[in-house]
């Protein structure tokens, strides 16, 4: 099997989870700078064989898109392009972040880790790849 990969779209940086090959655990994977985010799916999809990609959808608790929403359709339209045969998904990615610091706190890290924004956006992406992978 091929895995999935999840991605916490920011507009400085980019957290990375893939799920391992048999698609049951999610593990967080890298912080990338979101300038540098296309160099990084080109060398990783090269090596890894991914089978989907699902990006975090950010929405308001009503359901309105938010100032960065534009930001990830342009980013999934990118990624169309550049890899038209990658399968894409968005996944509504509410409150993942304030899941990401709960988790974080939750596991006894101190304050300066809990503080680590590019901590935060991977344990987000992996909280946004286990929340698809629950639904399978």
């Amino acid at each position: 099997m091929a895995r999935l990969m999840a991605i916490d779209y920011g507009m400085k940086r980019i957290g990375i989870a893939v799920s391992d090959p048999l698609q049951i655990i999610p593990n967080a994977l890298d912080t990338v700078p979101t300038e540098k985010i296309f160099d990084f799916l080109k060398k990783y999809l090269a090596e890894e064989e991914v089978e989907l990609i699902i990006v975090g959808e950010p929405l308001h608790p009503d359901g309105n898109p938010t100032y960065v929403t534009p930001k990830v359709y342009e980013f999934v339209k990118k990624i169309n392009e550049l890899f038209p045969a990658m399968k894409v998904i968005l996944r509504d990615e509410s409150f993942t972040s304030v899941e990401a610091k709960k988790a974080i706190m939750a596991g006894g890290a101190r304050k300066k880790m809990r503080q680590d924004k590019a901590l935060v956006d991977r344990v987000s992406a992996s909280i946004l790849l286990g929340d698809y992978m629950n639904t399978l």
